[in-house]
């Protein structure tokens, strides 16, 4: 099935990630390559664009719609945190911008089969990079309920995180909980019957969210993401980062101050490193949102949020 998603503030990346004729970039969030396309057709005749994903139906499908840029293309499967190891391979040290856009594609929620979305009866998934061991399944069917609350309270900033764990324990001492309707309708039911409906989101919004975010890392690996990509940028390098909700913008932005002060923390030891020279300069005081005309015309672009630097 075709790969199908609009990509989000196509004009505003391009104007901060600075393309032009001859750059390095690198998408690390390839998706439907809505993105790489609009970037490679500023960057070619002599540009190269490296993109990342972690989906492999992803990356099979930007290879047939990129086909004629193929000479100026290089296409990884992996999560962006192999970033340096993306560039190892093409003998690549340095280049001009790097893309991170956070956002679930369309396809993904409607076509993937993998339970994105709980308005489909789908095995539960969510595995943006099948060959990872842990579905969410998985996490709804083993994980403790205090750790299941953790999860919705943190990720989701759900409010009825213990009665929805809670339900969950309970259904599961009887049999697994195996498909995205299933759950959705049990959230549904731990509700309290006055919010479940007239509401702005469906009440399994925030659930479906914070285990899709449990399940694939997500907010570890773009605290990890953010320092590599830095260094691997050029001086004058940009680094443009589409984020969509509240906890991944939050880590974007906290990365930027302590980057714009000489500090950092190190992904892995989790240690502040400090030497008081400013590495960035911050092109985004306040997060650039799109326009109404954007909105009207792709509605999943509503909450998104782009913040970009230019390294020294």
């Amino acid at each position: 099935m075709p790969y199908v998603h609009i990509p989000a503030m196509v004009h505003e990346v391009l104007q901060y990630l600075d393309c032009k004729p001859g750059k390095v970039i690198v998408d690390c969030t390839l998706g439907a390559a809505g993105h790489a396309k609009a970037i490679l057709e500023q960057i070619i005749p002599n540009g190269f664009l490296i993109g990342i994903d972690q989906d492999k139906e992803a990356i099979e499908s930007a290879r047939d719609t990129l086909r004629r840029y193929s000479s100026n293309i290089e296409l990884f499967h992996g999560n962006f945190v192999r970033i340096s190891e993306a560039l190892s391979a093409k003998r690549i040290d340095a280049v001009d911008g790097i893309l991170l856009d956070l956002g679930v594609s369309l396809h993904q929620l409607k076509n993937s089969g993998r339970g994105f979305s709980f308005n489909k009866d789908e095995p539960l998934d969510m595995r943006m990079n099948t060959d990872s061991a842990t579905t969410a399944a998985d996490i709804v069917n083993n994980m403790s309920q205090e750790d299941l609350v953790n999860i919705f309270r943190v990720y989701g900033q759900e409010r009825w995180a213990r009665r929805i764990a809670r339900a969950i324990v309970s259904v599961r001492s009887h049999k697994k909980i195996r498909t995205s309707a299933e759950l959705a309708e049990l959230v549904l039911k731990a509700v309290p019957k006055k919010h479940r409906y007239g509401q702005r989101i469906h009440p399994a919004t925030r659930v479906f969210m914070s285990l899709r975010i449990a399940v694939n890392k997500e907010l570890e690996r773009l605290e990890q993401v953010l320092k590599v990509a830095v260094n691997l940028l050029k001086p004058k390098g940009r680094l443009c980062v589409l984020s969509y909700h509240s906890l991944e913008d939050r880590i974007v932005k906290q990365q930027i101050r302590l980057l714009e002060k000489g500090r950092s923390r190190d992904p892995y030891l989790q240690e502040c490193i400090c030497d008081g020279r400013a590495s960035v300069v911050n092109l985004t005081r306040k997060p650039i949102r799109p326009s109404k005309k954007e909105i009207k015309q792709n509605p999943m672009a509503r909450s998104a949020r782009l913040r970009a630097i230019e390294k020294h």
